[in-house]
């Protein structure tokens, strides 16, 4: 059961991390995409936990990589997550579609996974985006602390409240974070 949950809920936490909508003009707001889109390139590593529910408690730990689209502002996020011995693989692809952001978790909402309605930047460093699946809607919300740092957080709608249901923290693993070190 618990493997079934994590691989409806889970999705929505570990791969997420990047859709967004445009700020006050076109032009900006495709370079202010891109910056951002850019910023979550590359190999991420980190734990998560789930923070409420029936599942409050449990731990698991994910590796993705994070890829853009030539030409196109969005992103794919390709990877897996592991609780305990079982690994579930996550995938999910973002692009602009007009003046808005959509995508898909897994297989979307029409399979096992959920779909990305819309989204928006926040400060640059952060998006925040509504996702759905039948009668489950929810808010993501990830925060790129700084380059090698980002911040995940899934909260699901119980009646009229948002209740934060998955955390996660991810540092960057790759040749960037390796390759920004200056050497003496």
């Amino acid at each position: 059961m618990k493997s079934l949950f994590l691989s409806a809920v889970l999705p929505v936490a570990v791969l997420s991390a990047s859709a967004v909508v445009g700020t006050s003009s076109e032009t900006f707001a495709a370079d202010s995409d891109t910056v951002f889109f850019k910023s979550v390139e590359g190999v991420w590593s980190g734990p998560g936990e789930i923070v409420a529910g029936k599942y409050k408690g449990t731990k698991f730990t994910c590796n993705l990589n994070g890829t853009t689209p030539d030409g196109k502002a969005g992103m794919t996020l390709d990877g897996g997550c592991r609780v305990g011995m079982f690994t579930q693989p996550m995938k999910a692809s973002i692009e602009q579609k007009g003046r808005n952001y959509s995508g898909i978790f897994l297989d979307g909402a029409e399979g096992k996974g959920m779909d990305i309605v819309s989204g928006s930047v926040v400060n640059g460093d952060k998006v925040v985006m509504a996702l759905n699946r039948k009668q489950l809607n929810g808010v993501m919300q990830a925060r790129v602390a700084d380059k090698n740092t980002m911040h995940v957080t899934v909260s699901v709608r119980v009646e009229e409240k948002l209740v934060p249901v998955i955390g996660m923290s991810l540092t960057r693993v790759d040749d960037t974070a390796v390759g920004a070190i200056a050497k003496n």
